[in-house]
């Protein structure tokens, strides 16, 4: 490999044309993966033409999960993809806005940097784009930057200006750009067909970028044929064109782009170095996501934004991560906590789980309160995850505790037992931002707690994105009636983990796990929480195989 101190930084762009949702950050994250497992320093960052300054106020159905990283940005959950990826904490530096490049550039304008200058896209605003990007190369020796949306958008326009002048600035032969596009079938010709591809690079090049790589998304083989017709109009070389077919598991992707030698031609056209990549473990987590060793096991998750699965892309995911630990296909069923109720709940029993996970305001509430009650008193293994802790702590308090008033201020001001609440130190903050808890936390575990059991560690750190904590003032109460606070805060002022003692599996955080488990370290949590599903599974097995065959070993038969 060469030396990384005495050689410049590569960069990597991918950019995306003819439909959106093609799976830029997947391709994006499995380049990633494909160059780390050859042993060299990589990171990657996003480009969002939206306005907003970040997606932490964007609705979860309009834009998916906000993905939270260590340092407390509210970041793209394609973010959430390239951690889980290239296995390394990003920050708020690898995920900007349109939104934010502007607010940035105005905020120098209002205090005079820029001399009098007139403020303009060319050169203010594509500078302030090419100074984001140099501001990742420090220690790597790859940055790898996608751009949102689709060649052509109107939004785009300043990112792709910004990387076609990077090019000239740093070097053609220190810059690379991958163009991801679409070769659908058309079955009433009986063939793929090419001219999407080839009027996207078109409006690519008309940019001044000319693509060194076509990653094709296609729903069947790409023919030599088609390859060489893509290359010829596309004036790539042949063995650029990329083919990448719909797989059973989005970590399959770096395999199929090995291997079609995508990480070898990479490095050739940067004129990097590197050793050849070890993907046998990588290859191992595919195997147990494809082919597991043991049966399913069956989770709901209730939440709040279940008809759009992105919403829980990462819980989703961790959950996926779970079943990798204990080699076990986890099979989802999404419902609306909306569709919860007291007296038609009992539908819970057929599942060896469930997760109720995170979500502002009150709609959908009372239901996960009437799930968590019944997986409660039936044993069901339950994981709540932020405002499923705080649904815990509600129903515990009202239906073990009898304070059927109990509530949380966030939903309901006047409630005469307020157990969720906020802190008396947000209380005098007007701007909603100011009052929430981003980013990573310590978390201290209590002496023998099944938390502390599952992490193996007494203090851990973990991210959150939430604004109203546990009211101390009720601690004790729920403490009475059999609850533990697991988890702390090193100040022991903050709630972070409770469980019940005497559950199969009943444990709740604060923050979200989801958002630190990778495919090759799955979070604990998640795998304690599915193997606690698979333990109920095989016993609800072993006593209806007791029940078939009587009880004395012998298949019992009708009227027998």
């Amino acid at each position: 490999m060469t030396d990384d101190s005495a050689t410049p930084t590569r960069y990597i762009f991918v950019t995306g044309g003819v439909v959106s949702s093609l799976g830029k950050g997947i391709a994006a994250a499995s380049i990633g993966r494909l160059l780390v497992e050859r042993g060299l320093k990589v990171t990657i960052q996003k480009f969002d033409p939206y306005l907003n300054v970040d997606p932490g106020t964007l609705s979860p159905f309009q834009h998916g999960e906000v993905f939270v990283t260590d340092d407390g940005a509210e970041t793209d959950l394609d973010l959430g993809h390239y951690e889980r990826f290239i296995d390394e904490s990003l920050s708020q530096a690898n995920n900007v806005t349109t939104g934010r490049i502007y607010q940035d550039i105005l905020t120098k304008e209002r205090r005079g940097d820029f001399l009098g200058a007139t403020v303009q896209v060319i050169p203010h605003v594509t500078d302030e784009i090419k100074a984001h990007i140099r501001r990742l190369a420090p220690s790597k020796q790859v940055v790898i930057t996608e751009v949102g949306g689709t060649v052509g958008d109107i939004e785009s326009l300043p990112f792709l200006e910004a990387l076609r002048q990077f090019r000239q600035d740093v070097g053609r032969e220190n810059t690379l750009f991958v163009h991801l596009t679409l070769v659908p079938y058309i079955a009433a010709a009986g063939e793929l067909k090419t001219k999407p591809t080839q009027h996207s690079v078109r409006e690519l090049m008309e940019t001044g970028i000319q693509p060194d790589i076509l990653i094709c998304r296609t729903d069947r083989p790409l023919t030599e044929e088609v390859r060489r017709k893509i290359a010829h109009f596309c004036n790539v070389d042949v063995h650029n064109v990329v083919e990448s077919r719909d797989v059973e598991t989005i970590y399959e992707v770096p395999l199929r782009y090995r291997e079609q030698r995508l990480d070898d031609h990479i490095l050739s056209l940067l004129r990097l170095e590197a050793p050849e990549p070890d993907l046998s473990s990588w290859e191992g987590l595919v195997d147990r996501i494809k082919r597991p060793e043991h049966q399913a096991v069956r989770i709901a998750v209730v939440g709040k934004y279940t008809r759009l699965v992105d919403a829980y892309l990462s819980v989703q995911q961790a959950l996926i991560h779970g079943g990798i630990a204990n080699d076990c296909r986890v099979d989802i069923d999404w419902i609306s906590s909306e569709d919860v109720s007291p007296d038609d709940v009992d539908w819970l029993a057929r599942y060896d789980g469930v997760l109720i996970p995170g979500g502002f305001g009150v709609r959908g509430v009372e239901g996960m309160v009437d799930a968590v009650r019944f997986v409660r008193e039936a044993g069901i293994p339950f994981f709540g995850i932020c405002l499923g802790l705080q649904c815990a702590i509600i129903e515990f308090a009202r239906n073990v505790c009898d304070l059927i008033e109990s509530h949380s201020s966030e939903f309901d001001r006047g409630t005469s037992d307020p157990v969720i609440s906020l802190m008396d130190s947000q209380r005098q903050v007007t701007d909603m931002g100011g009052t929430m808890r981003l980013g990573a936390y310590p978390c201290r575990l209590q002496p023998g707690t099944r938390a502390l059991t599952i992490y193996g560690l007494d203090d851990v750190s973990e991210r959150h994105r939430h604004r109203y904590e546990v009211n101390n003032q009720y601690r004790e109460i729920l403490a009475a009636g059999g609850m533990r606070f697991s988890g702390l805060s090193p100040d022991e002022q903050l709630v972070e983990i409770v469980e019940l003692p005497d559950h199969p599996h009943f444990i709740a955080t604060q923050f979200h796990p989801e958002l630190r488990s990778r495919p090759n370290r799955p979070h604990p949590l998640f795998a304690a929480f599915v193997a606690a599903a698979a333990r109920r599974r095989a016993g609800r097995e072993e006593g209806t195989a007791k029940v078939a065959t009587g009880e004395r070993g012998e298949r019992a038969t009708v009227g027998g």
